[in-house]
């Protein structure tokens, strides 16, 4: 027979069936909810259309309902390396008398221009027809991420009625996502489908995925509150799964230190050159403060930087290591860890006072070596890392000194500053700078910079403006408890002077960033016959060889840097140690975010505040011009390049970062919510839709 039922086709060969009805056929064998048709067979139209068009009648009037969907079935349809999907034509709603036109129009588009574009036009093409599916909501679903590849979540897109018009580009539709027993939904623009439908779908892509052993995308349909499957193919051009197994034991952070600064997978030249340099200047420094070198591991995982919390070093090393600066080291971690927590003002005098001089002494050279035309790479390197491991001990001991301040403004002032005391370190005289402005997105010198100015005058007196206003109220709060109000006078004083300290000490890294880039890129014109950029994708050894003939290296390395960039990299890889595992549980408790309800993602509540607005995702400095004021600034991480969107941003989200981090301090400057650290935000919101960021509970939702 030319025509068979779908229950008949399991045991005819694909190339007479082709891809789709073979594919609906074994579904529908063992069990799922295919709907009802027939195959016309590829060779069912070597016969004369009369006879055909009476077997196609005959086929319909025992399906018995109609009208009916006709949609091809080509055989190198709906391949692992080829789905054609949408390019033959598709009939829908057709009725029983009209039947045959349809059928041998959807045949005839085997040879259209578009398919032939593809691919080779097929040799052999059946049609598939069946009951029309009435949806009151249809769609597709992906078993896996198509952009990252990963196999753990499943996205589902939805709208109301038939599902053609997302499939043929006429609706967005609501987007969701399924990881585990979690469903968020992304974007809604029909309210098409309830999180049950969707969880509903997730296990009917789940079942097909598991019964072919391979990532499925499939198109289905709700219809009087029944799901049915009406495609399933497997998914094309996935990105192969990623090992995101972490580099040696205990915990490796992504967004930590050093790698708050490296938003994206690093170049070859970054990682061969400078980012070495960078850390041997980190070691110098921490050996001439701490007494003791003691380094902290860091590996690169798929392109992306990660770096322990804690040093990486043997027991016997660490014993020599405290013999011989042991006073040294002592006297650092007491006032540099311990007392910017209990007594910031003792710690100020004893040693952090002196890191800030050690601090202008190295900001100074910087500046001369950025000056002189015999600057080179490694020395801008390694002065950025001394450099950075000052930021990291002040900046650090900033913060301790802020939950000082804080602390007391709850038990003393909760009135009075019921928002926190972030409105006490805005608008900080100190902040102007004396260098040229300058915005760098990444460490990574391939990143273009920006040099439009980062501060915006009026939002900076406005922030002053009311920081004096809640100083006035805190002090006269205090008014006739004099020994609490001076308590109060010494923290804010020691917490001001080192706010202004780290946001000074933040933008001046990476005063020596635009000439390395310059200093590149001159030598990527000189050295190699491409596009400059192209030096960034070589070794310093390659340069130093002027090798010419590496085309293809730099084709093959910036390929997969592309790739790398597309990948979702987790913020945490391995388990810390049972001692760094309670130091973040304690710290985790005193800033702990709101749980996660529906329709919500939290973070690290990093500014204080509410606001409200529309969601604009940017991945890197080059598209803030798309931004709009008074939208929700979402974004991987933010440095100091994205600081001009701060002064018209309604609130800021972010990937990475923490209460620490630059978006974190720029957004209590600018007063305005910040939420960091979702580990997701770029990924789970989407581009125009509208969210309420809260910064004191660190919970977006919509």
């Amino acid at each position: 027979m030319d025509i068979l039922h779908l229950t008949e086709a399991i045991d005819v060969d694909r190339e007479e069936a082709g891809g789709k009805a073979s594919t609906l056929a074994e579904l529908l064998a063992i069990g799922f909810p295919v709907p009802p048709g027939f195959v016309v067979l590829a060779r069912a139209f070597d016969q004369s259309d009369t006879a055909l068009d009476a077997a196609l009648l005959d086929a319909a009037e025992r399906l018995g309902s109609s009208p009916f969907a006709v949609r091809s079935s080509a055989a190198a349809e709906d391949l692992p390396d080829a789905s054609y999907a949408g390019l033959y034509e598709s009939f829908l709603n057709v009725p029983l008398d009209g039947l045959p036109e349809a059928v041998r129009a959807c045949r005839a588009s085997m040879a259209a221009a578009r398919v032939t574009a593809y691919r080779d036009t097929p040799t052999q093409m059946a049609v598939l027809v069946q009951t029309m599916v009435e949806a009151d909501a249809a769609g597709v679903a992906f078993t896996a991420d198509p952009l990252t590849g990963d196999r753990d979540d499943l996205l589902v897109t939805a709208v109301r009625g038939l599902g053609e018009r997302l499939v043929g580009g006429e609706a967005v539709g609501d987007q969701w996502t399924v990881r585990g027993s979690a469903v968020r939904c992304q974007r809604v623009t029909e309210h098409a489908v309830d999180a049950d439908q969707v969880r509903a779908v997730a296990e009917l892509g789940r079942r097909v995925e598991a019964h072919f052993g391979r990532p499925q995308d499939i198109e289905w349909a709700f219809a009087a509150g029944r799901l049915f499957l009406l495609q399933a193919r497997p998914m094309t051009a996935l990105p192969d799964p990623v090992d995101w197994r972490a580099p040696g034991p205990g915990l490796w952070q992504r967004n930590f230190r050093l790698g708050e600064w490296l938003p994206e997978p690093l170049t070859p030249l970054f990682a061969d050159w400078v980012l070495p340099r960078i850390i041997a200047g980190f070691n110098e420094e921490m050996k001439a403060t701490a007494g003791v070198s003691l380094p902290f591991g860091h590996e690169l995982v798929h392109g992306w930087y990660y770096t322990t919390p804690h040093p990486v070093i043997t027991p016997a090393r660490l014993a020599g290591a405290l013999v011989r600066g042991r006073l040294t080291l002592l006297r650092f971690m007491r006032h540099a860890l311990v007392q910017p927590l209990v007594n910031p003002s003792a710690a100020d005098t004893a040693l952090l006072a002196q890191l800030h001089v050690r601090w202008t002494e190295l900001r100074t050279r910087y500046q001369q070596l950025v000056d002189s035309t015999d600057s080179t790479v490694d020395d801008i390197a390694v002065l950025a890392g001394k450099y950075l491991w000052l930021l990291a001990v002040v900046g650090g001991a900033a913060w301790k000194m802020e939950a000082a301040l804080g602390r007391f403004a709850r038990r003393y002032l909760p009135d009075q500053l019921p928002d926190g005391i972030a409105v006490l370190l805005a608008g900080l005289p100190g902040i102007e700078t004396d260098i040229p402005p300058h915005a760098v997105y990444s460490l990574d010198w391939y990143h273009p910079m920006t040099t439009r100015s980062t501060v915006d005058e009026s939002r900076r007196v406005t922030s002053a403006t009311n920081r004096a206003a809640a100083e006035n109220l805190c002090r006269d709060a205090l008014t006739n408890r004099p020994s609490l109000r001076a308590k109060f006078d010494a923290l804010l004083a020691v917490a001001q002077r080192y706010a202004v300290i780290r946001e000074q000490q933040a933008r001046d890294l990476t005063l020596g960033w635009p000439l390395l880039r310059r200093l590149a890129l001159r030598h990527g014109a000189e050295l190699l016959s491409g596009d400059p950029t192209d030096i960034f994708f070589c070794t310093r050894a390659e340069l130093n060889a002027k090798d010419n003939n590496l085309a293809a290296v730099i084709q093959r390395r910036r390929t997969t840097w592309q790739r790398q960039r597309r990948l979702a990299a987790p913020l945490q890889l391995g388990t810390p140690s049972r001692l760094i595992g309670a130091v973040m549980s304690r710290a985790g408790a005193a800033h702990s975010p709101t749980p996660a309800a529906d329709n919500s993602i939290t973070g690290q509540p990093a500014s204080p505040g509410r606001a409200s607005g529309r969601v604009r995702i940017l991945r890197e400095p080059s598209e803030i011009d798309r931004f709009v004021p008074g939208e929700v600034l979402v974004a991987p991480t933010t440095t100091p390049a994205w600081t001009p969107l701060f002064a018209i941003a309604a609130a800021v989200i972010t990937d990475g970062g923490n209460l620490a981090a630059h978006a974190s301090l720029v957004a209590r400057e600018y007063g305005i919510p910040a939420v960091v650290g979702t580990g997701n935000g770029t990924r789970v919101l989407s581009e125009g839709q509208t969210v309420a960021v809260d910064g004191t509970t660190g919970v977006v939702s919509w």
